[in-house]
């Protein structure tokens, strides 16, 4: 990968964190958003993997609200694939049929989408890559630091760990093998961690499935031993919750420190309950503007060097446009002064009646 910073700052400003669920119908079917037809607005493709509260609470409302501040004539059609390579390459061939100008797209499986980002170009649509860097022919690319964040992973693993570390053993429960983030994450979780502490398992989760995870979870508790698991490194949020679940299920207590990603809501009360210890929050908004910012630009013919910061290689492009955003590690102690400041999520949302006491103890509610 190579950096090539440009000096040009993001206009990112008055995005807001505070959106809202999104009316869209089904999550297989393709919607419309903004303008008619008949006011004479480009149209934007919006193709994201799934429909998981995340993106539907922020991710597809932010990128559609920036889209309309910047160009009030476009419309946005939207898709989810389910979690389906197959459904998103339907949808990629029906995004070309409309004549879509530009598609952003979080691909299913990065390597899958190559033909049909390939047939895009053919068709003169441009594709910007969202999260997640896919395969063939795109403009652009926008995402946070894989490796930055991995890094954070496996430096708040060790100090959860202290002195068990020198001695100790930890689980690794890496994402989708097919998934290029997942390598990235990994990447930059095993410089922290290669020689300080002893690996005793490592797993490719399928599909980043938390049922995967716990099945692998409760095979490396058979072949380790409960007492002998002193941390898991988790790639993410919803692989921590099957992780946590199979440790429950085997007696284990106390829980060894878990990490993850995405700050989820269910993973901040985890946190506050102590069951998690941390997770690594991405900024939404500004991923989701510099994606909007981006396919604007597309669609009038102008070029992302005053938008992108960084250039990045796919197996099968170099010199990608790309944006680099910064993660932050999230622990009990920051919560308040990073997801709850940023309006992500409400000390209300986080604090339920059944962790009022563990609020108060992390800081949350005094």
């Amino acid at each position: 990968m190579t950096a090539r910073a440009r000096g040009t700052a993001l206009l990112l400003a008055g995005l807001c964190l505070a959106a809202g669920a999104s009316a869209c119908g089904p999550a297989r079917e393709v919607a419309r958003s903004g303008a008619s037809a008949s006011a004479g607005g480009m149209t934007i493709g919006l193709l994201l993997p799934d429909y998981t509260s995340r993106m539907q609470q922020f991710d597809k409302p932010l990128i559609e609200r920036r889209i309309h501040q910047l160009c009030p004539a476009c419309r946005v059609e939207f898709a989810s694939a389910q979690h389906d390579v197959a459904t998103q390459q339907q949808q990629v061939d029906a995004m070309i049929t409309k004549r879509v100008k530009v598609m952003i797209l979080d691909a299913v499986d990065s390597r899958s989408m190559r033909s049909a980002i390939e047939n895009a170009r053919r068709a003169g649509i441009a594709v910007v890559s969202y999260d997640r860097l896919a395969e063939g022919p795109v403009s652009g690319y926008v995402s946070f630091d894989g490796d930055r964040v991995g890094r954070l992973q496996g430096q708040a693993l060790l100090d959860a760990m202290g002195d068990k570390a020198r001695d100790g053993q930890i689980v690794m429960m890496n994402g989708a093998a097919t998934d290029p983030n997942s390598g990235w994450f990994e990447k930059g979780a095993l410089a922290v961690l290669q020689g300080k502490v002893k690996i005793g398992k490592a797993y490719e989760t399928a599909g980043w499935r938390p049922e995967n995870a716990n099945i692998n979870m409760s095979g490396a508790i058979s072949a380790l031993g409960a007492d002998h698991i002193d941390g898991v490194y988790s790639a993410n949020d919803s692989l921590a919750a099957g992780i946590i679940a199979a440790m429950k299920a085997a007696k284990m207590d106390p829980l060894p420190p878990v990490t993850g990603q995405d700050a989820e809501l269910s993973a901040l009360q985890r946190i506050v309950k102590g069951e998690q210890y941390m997770t690594v929050y991405k900024p939404f908004a500004p991923e989701a503007g510099a994606a909007a910012e981006m396919a604007v630009a597309l669609t009038r013919g102008e070029p992302l060097d005053k938008i992108t910061t960084h250039t990045v290689d796919s197996p099968t492009t170099r010199d990608i446009p790309t944006v680099l955003l910064r993660p932050i590690a999230v622990t009990a102690h920051n919560i308040k002064s990073t997801v709850v400041k940023d309006g992500m999520y409400t000390v209300h949302q986080i604090c339920t009646p059944q962790l009022v006491a563990a609020c108060a103890k992390a800081g949350l509610t005094r």
